[in-house]
């Protein structure tokens, strides 16, 4: 696993954590909530992401941890953690382009988390292939 995808991994996962904390414990202020945020079924949605938000970085630290002990189910757990990461910035981006919200303060993590995995994983797959 290069160094690159490590740090990406570890940002990443922790980040994760991190915001769901945050989230949580209600510290974010209202100027960097998303739009609409106080709507029950908003709340639901990002609440939706939480169980596939703790599989990328469970999924994430348990690669990490597998490749620094040389084992080859390292590659395998990467793979699941760096497709799972992609899904969730696909589905929030999805969701935002359906309701033609534009703000780029979630578009952008949201962009990353989609597409940050990408190469990694073409390179993953057809080392594997």
């Amino acid at each position: 696993m290069s160094l690159g995808l490590r740090v990406l991994m570890v940002a990443t996962d922790l980040g994760f954590l991190a915001y769901w904390a945050i989230t949580a414990l209600h510290l974010l202020p209202p100027a960097w909530l998303f739009a609409d945020y106080e709507d029950p079924i908003l709340q639901s949605w990002n609440w939706s992401f939480l169980p596939l938000d703790l599989l990328v970085s469970a999924s994430g630290l348990l690669a990490l941890g597998l490749a620094r002990r040389g084992d080859a189910r390292a590659g395998p757990m990467t793979v699941v953690s760096l497709t799972l990461t992609s899904c969730s910035g696909l589905m929030a981006v999805a969701f935002w382009t359906l309701r033609a919200d534009f703000d780029l303060a979630w578009w952008l993590p949201n962009l990353f988390l989609l597409l940050y995995p990408l190469p990694f994983l073409g390179r993953l797959l057809a080392a594997h292939g």
